[in-house]
């Protein structure tokens, strides 16, 4: 269903003198006194320039040209004591909340497969003074271990309030962090974990049961596990020589006067924080080197993009911990005093997968006013919500409408539209709790469709974020009074960003209207470069004669006149076609994804081929119904292989394509519909739900034969 429909004028116009009366009676006294009418002119002013005054840049935000800010506050240059600082200013405020499992159940599905759903209770907190003694007394348990300052110790854990806890005691005694994916492969596990020559590893009950405990024989160096669950059954198959401990064990441990007496080695701004594993959408992951300094300036950028960003606020944590967009995110809230709840995909909802139904998800428990999202959690809400509005009665669908047409116009202007907030769209944002006041979109480009969409209906900015793991997740953020979609904003205060020229792509710093080029992204948030590589340092990383360092993105992008930026291609995922047209993969994937039918889909295109194909995990509950009026019968998998499918699914992706302006050649021509879903699990997307486009050709490679040999 599009949101622009035509409507009767007449109508339109009764809905709108409705809201203007409305407007009259609550809303003007609240503009007035809050401001409202600069929000248009903050929108639309200037938020960087070049420093140079050369369109190649560097443009630097604003308000600091002459200098980037590399720190929070003086003197707090690294991790502990960003949370010494934290603890000292609110001991007793809550700081990481978990919620509590009353009951587990396995629910029979129709299809025959089987859901474990679960009952959860309210949120436990502890509060900053109790997570910081938790922190010093870990830290201290795992020096009495063994474990040394300066020498790495590996984290495998899902996200949760003991992640941090442990990263906390890391950071205070300066042990360098290696971080891993929950969702990685054992090859990739192994290699981490070798890499690194780490001894101890911290890890929880399931992940050690199942893809950890399968590799420990291929980690010759590893001495302890430390298991972050607090009950234990007894461990069996677990090859000799390592030892399995509690955390709680291991904070008694440290709890010893003995052991907390032992002078801690404080870390210096310049040493290693973490060693963060990509989740690699090539190859194996790649280790990234980031010292505290890195990390202090990468929040310090994130949080002076957050207005009024206090111990008021609550954050939601939900994605994966090992993803620098979810550290980061959640570093910027301790050191503000925010609390953080806990939650995961599963259970983030009412409708949650894990949910029983009836039961209250965690946003609903936890009502965040606070949020980081990556698009394939956002494209989910927004088919979500669009599918429930098709099946609204007539009147109903023909409200939101014109509800959503109105918000849209008026949003333009600065304005806010209380009544259909309270009145149309107060269900929709009851989705993550009601209480949200900003949300950050950030791991990949979210489309212009979702993101004006989750503009509309959630009632609060939802901005765009830019920044990669060299980076510490910092480079831009959006403001929120920017309602602009498809662009990333204005480069963060402590990082600043040029545009190289790249021929072959035809991207250049003096094309008009705007300038284009490679992202290299400069500042005290770059990182000190890959763990043990050498080659890929030298091609990407490199240091000015100021001593200032760089990281070569591989992403054009182009800057407005506003100084704000906008993604427009990778370099990787551009493809030259046989009549020497490019084609974008990655837009033709954004555009093609807002349709009903498409849960995912990979473009595909060889240089010695003149036309795209895609591979399609399509909607179930849309191809079905799609399947039922074509009058297709069979198994889930026998409707994805069918042919008569394969081209009616075509037909309607050519249609959104051609309704999206698509340029002819960007249009696929062929199609292959996926029964398999894509999660990080199969390996074929990475943990932020990046496609893995090397994965995915290897996994296709006789579908890519068949579209383009035409058997």
């Amino acid at each position: 269903m599009k949101l622009k429909e035509d409507i009767n004028p007449l109508l339109l116009q009764v809905f709108r003198s409705v809201v203007w009366v409305y407007s009259v009676i609550t809303f003007i006294p609240w503009y007035f006194f809050s401001g409202a009418s600069t929000n248009l002119e903050w929108a639309r002013r200037i938020k960087a320039r070049s420093v140079s005054g050369h369109p190649a840049g560097p443009y630097r935000a604003i308000n600091s040209q002459e200098k980037l800010v590399a720190w929070l506050h003086p003197g707090v240059d690294t991790l502990d004591k960003m949370f010494a600082y934290a603890a000292k200013r609110f001991p007793q405020r809550d700081c990481l909340g978990t919620r509590e499992v009353l009951s587990e159940e396995d629910e029979l599905q129709p299809n025959g497969k089987v859901f474990k759903k679960v009952i959860l209770g309210n949120y436990n907190w502890l509060s900053y003074e109790e997570t910081y003694q938790a922190a010093r007394t870990f830290g201290s348990g795992l020096a009495s271990l063994g474990q040394r300052p300066k020498c790495k110790i590996a984290i495998f854990c899902e996200t949760r309030a003991e992640w941090i806890v442990a990263a906390q005691a890391c950071f205070m005694y300066n042990f360098q962090l290696v971080t891993l994916y929950a969702t990685l492969g054992p090859t990739a596990i192994a290699h981490g974990l070798n890499e690194t020559e780490v001894t101890h590893i911290i890890t929880s009950k399931d992940l050690l049961q199942g893809r950890l405990k399968a590799i420990l024989c291929d980690v010759p160096r590893l001495q302890f596990v430390i298991v972050v669950d607090k009950k234990l059954s007894s461990w069996q198959d677990i090859p000799r020589g390592i030892m399995v401990h509690s955390m709680e064990a291991v904070k008694e441990m440290g709890s010893k006067p003995e052991n907390l007496a032992t002078d801690r080695r404080e870390p210096l701004s310049s040493d290693i924080a973490v060693i963060m594993y990509t989740s690699g959408s090539t190859d194996l992951p790649k280790g990234v080197i980031i010292s505290h300094g890195n990390i202090i300036a990468g929040i310090t950028g994130m949080a002076e993009r957050i207005p009024n960003l206090n111990e008021t606020d609550t954050y939601i944590g939900y994605l994966p911990l090992a993803h620098v967009l979810e550290l980061s995110a959640e570093l910027v809230c301790i050191s503000h005093g925010c609390r953080i709840g806990y939650s995961s995909p599963q259970t983030l909802a009412d409708q949650s997968t894990k949910i029983k139904k009836g039961s209250k998800g965690d946003a609903s428990m936890l009502r965040p006013t606070l949020m980081a999202s990556v698009p394939e959690i956002m494209d989910r809400i927004y088919k979500n919500v669009m599918t429930k509005v098709e099946g609204m009665s007539k009147f109903q669908r023909t409200l939101f409408v014109l509800a959503y047409n109105y918000k849209m116009e008026q949003i333009s202007k600065g304005y806010s539209t209380p009544l259909c907030d309270s009145l149309v769209f107060k269900r929709v944002r009851a989705l993550l709790g009601g209480n949200t006041r900003v949300v950050l979109s950030g791991g990949a480009p979210l489309s212009a469709a979702t993101q004006r969409f989750m503009n509309i209906c959630l009632c609060c900015p939802v901005g765009q974020g830019y920044g990669l793991t060299e980076t510490c997740g910092a480079g831009t953020i959006s403001e929120i009074w920017d309602y602009s979609t498809g662009r990333v904003g204005a480069p963060l205060v402590c990082s600043e960003i040029m545009l190289k020229d790249w021929e072959e792509g035809g991207f250049y710093s003096t094309d008009k209207p705007n300038p284009r080029g490679e992202i290299v992204m400069g500042g005290p948030n770059v990182t000190m470069g890959y763990y043990k590589n050498d080659i890929k340092n030298r091609e990407d990383f490199f240091v000015d004669a100021k001593g200032q360092r760089w990281f070569c993105t591989g992403d054009i992008g182009e800057f407005h006149s506003d100084g704000c930026l906008k993604i427009i291609d990778r370099k990787k995922d551009l493809v030259k076609l046989q009549a020497g047209e490019y084609v974008s993969l990655g837009k033709v994937e954004a555009v093609l994804k807002n349709c009903a039918l498409v849960d995912n889909i990979c473009a595909y295109a060889n240089s010695d081929q003149s036309y795209v194909i895609s591979f399609v995990v399509p909607n179930q509950k849309q191809l079905m119904a799609l399947a039922e009026r074509m009058q297709v019968r069979g198994t889930w998998e026998e409707i994805c292989n069918s042919p008569v499918m394969e081209k009616e699914v075509l037909r309607i992706i050519k249609d959104a394509a051609l309704s999206s302006k698509l340029e002819r050649f960007e249009i696929p021509v062929k199609v292959r519909l996926s029964a398999e879903a894509w999660t990080p699990e199969t390996g074929l997307v990475t943990d932020a739900f990046k496609l893995k486009r090397k994965a995915l050709k290897t996994h296709y490679q006789d579908d890519i034969e068949r579209l383009y040999g035409g058997k």
